[in-house]
């Protein structure tokens, strides 16, 4: 996938850009509580930032159908370098909360863009490695900032925050001298979308059409992520009695972990065995991992089975955004706009969900989402049936290519 220049160049600049946002994950927690926000306050939080990227990732994704990749690429890094600077700036726990919103409208170009990009810009044999490839630049991000993050917050909880600005800024540079346009002018009139939000009604229906299934298991997986990334922080420092540093050594082991799967398996196991397979076995898997997390207790133990869990979801994430990809049969940037709407919308629902479930049990987060991945993995042996997939493949192929459930 690496000789690729484009996707290579898209990588190493999404690379920095993750690494500025790696950095300020596993501190969020003490950085509301400085503020004097409790659980609640770090929960809305989280779901203020996925709920700006649920309603704004689809105007990103289709305005890059209609003036190309790169401008809005670059509009999406440059707002995540302002908002992470005006965090690092914030003077109470409502001007943080305003800051967080501000940056989900603005870095929401960023994923979708990319994904659409890498469409753009791989054969459909190719586009899971692509896929994975974004992923594993995520990843890295998450392997080098948690621990860069955690050994500042030593001098000041707001100086990974203006770092993680900084990187931004030099992603942006990068693209805008390495990356070129991966969408012609003479294309973009045939992938069209009038601009604007999600409207609820059309993404209702469009979990009834060709794309439907993928769209709501792309929100099951990201609220079984979000379920754990939201709670991590709190669960571990009551079960475990970890402190930042501790919590920034485990994002660090989620993100190595992360990064490798994408990176080397994902590519591999879509071509072996199909993306409908890995996306089934890794349902099951994750939530394995769900339930073994609640019983152990040694630092080894932790990281193992919170390693064990984040290869199964990193194994479900670009698995389906490439099948997503392959059953579109045009507009990717809606396409993956979609997707990353209803991811947006799982990262929403998963930390409020956690947050509630943590103030009856520390362990009803975690059991919870083992059930309801259980029930996902029903979900995918019922609709991604062999027959059924091939009357899908058949449509994107030949189809109209609409998104909705009217088809």
């Amino acid at each position: 996938m690496f000789k690729n220049p484009k996707v290579l160049t898209l990588f190493f600049t999404m690379v920095v850009m993750m690494l500025g946002f790696g950095m300020i994950i596993p501190i969020m927690p003490f950085y509301v509580e400085y503020f004097g926000a409790s659980g609640s306050g770090l929960g809305a939080m989280m779901a203020v930032f996925s709920i700006m990227q649920f309603i704004f990732s689809p105007i990103w994704g289709s305005l890059s159908d209609r003036v190309g990749r790169k401008k809005v690429l670059v509009m999406g890094i440059l707002g995540n370098a302002i908002s992470m600077a005006l965090m690092g700036m914030a003077s109470s726990f409502l001007t943080l909360f305003i800051f967080r919103g501000l940056g989900g409208i603005l870095s929401s170009a960023t994923m979708p863009t990319a994904m659409a990009y890498i469409s753009d810009s791989t054969t459909e044999k190719d586009r899971g490695s692509g896929m994975g490839t974004i992923g594993a630049a995520m990843g890295v991000g998450m392997i080098l900032g948690p621990g860069l993050g955690g050994w500042l917050v030593g001098d000041s909880l707001a100086t990974p925050f203006f770092l993680a600005s900084a990187l931004s800024l030099l992603s942006m540079v990068l693209v805008l001298i390495l990356l070129p346009e991966s969408l012609p002018a003479e294309k973009r009139s045939q992938v069209a979308h009038r601009v604007s939000g999600p409207n609820l009604a059309m993404l209702w229906k469009s979990l009834f059409g060709p794309l439907g299934f993928l769209l709501f298991l792309a929100f099951l997986v990201n609220f079984a992520l979000a379920n754990f990334e939201g709670i991590f922080g709190l669960y571990a420092g009551h079960q475990y009695n970890y402190g930042p540093e501790q919590v920034g050594s485990v994002f660090t082991v989620i993100g190595l972990v992360s990064s490798m799967v994408q990176l080397a398996l994902t590519g591999p196991a879509t071509r072996r065995f199909g993306e409908p397979l890995v996306i089934k076995l890794s349902l099951v898997a994750t939530a394995v991992g769900f339930l073994a997390m609640l019983t152990v207790r040694t630092d080894a133990l932790i990281a193992l089975t919170v390693g064990f869990f984040v290869f199964s979801n990193a194994m479900l994430r670009p698995a389906i955004m490439s099948l997503t990809s392959k059953l579109s049969q045009d507009g990717q940037g809606m396409a993956m706009g979609l997707n990353n709407a209803f991811q947006s919308l799982g990262r929403v629902v998963g930390p409020l969900w956690a947050g509630f479930l943590f103030d009856y049990n520390i362990n009803l987060p975690y059991s919870s989402a083992a059930v309801i991945l259980l029930l996902a993995f029903g979900f995918a042996l019922w609709s991604m049936r062999p027959r059924q997939m091939e009357m899908k493949y058949a449509f994107a192929r030949g189809g109209t290519g609409s998104f909705s459930g009217d088809d």
